[in-house]
């Protein structure tokens, strides 16, 4: 029989996102000690291969403001400008995670891929379980690979994953809708 950890079992049965825009303005964010800390829980990721297809880039400040003013210029609309760039104007750290897959035959691309995105859910399990807000916002511009190499440094084969935001906890959102599980699993015996 399975010893079970029931403390960490608590923890995702109740896990959730704090949107970004709920955090506590001018909150505190980890420092460096405790980024780190986060950083090294998250690359516990699934990485078929040891491949580590994946790189990070940690983001405050200036940095931040940067990315805003990269996605303000991408020439949409004024809402969707003002849109991409909202996110960036009131974050104060986010950690982007590039996918870039290797070439590698024996793990496919796709698996390389869903390691990066694995990651993104490492660091908000992590950032979220010593207490901080997190939340995996990317936002419409990092799917532009424009945006992703001005910001990024983005290659051909490269792509945003995702971009995690972590600040102080404000007042708790209420929750979202959970999946009805007799709507999205089938179960199959025979």
């Amino acid at each position: 029989m399975p010893v079970a950890n029931l403390e960490a079992f608590a923890f995702l049965a109740a896990r959730r996102s704090h949107p970004a825009k709920a955090f506590v303005a001018g909150g505190a964010t980890p420092d460096r000690a405790a980024l780190e800390t986060i950083l090294a829980a998250a690359l516990r990721v699934p990485d078929h291969g040891k491949l580590e297809p994946w790189r990070l880039i940690v983001l405050r400040g200036a940095a931040l403001q940067r990315l805003g003013g990269l996605a303000a210029g991408l020439g949409a609309d004024a809402e969707m400008s003002a849109k991409g760039r909202a996110i960036y104007d009131t974050s104060t750290l986010a950690i982007a995670v590039i996918s870039s897959p290797k070439v590698q035959p024996k793990v496919p691309e796709v698996e390389q891929r869903a390691s990066a995105h694995a990651l993104c859910l490492n660091l908000v399990n992590a950032a979220e379980a010593l207490g901080w807000g997190a939340c995996w916002l990317t936002g419409w511009p990092a799917h532009d690979a424009r945006w992703a190499a001005a910001a990024f440094g983005c290659t051909a084969g490269e792509q945003v994953a995702g971009i995690v935001h972590i600040g102080t906890v404000g007042p708790e959102a209420p929750d979202r809708p959970r999946p009805d599980l007799a709507r999205v699993v089938e179960w199959r015996e025979d």
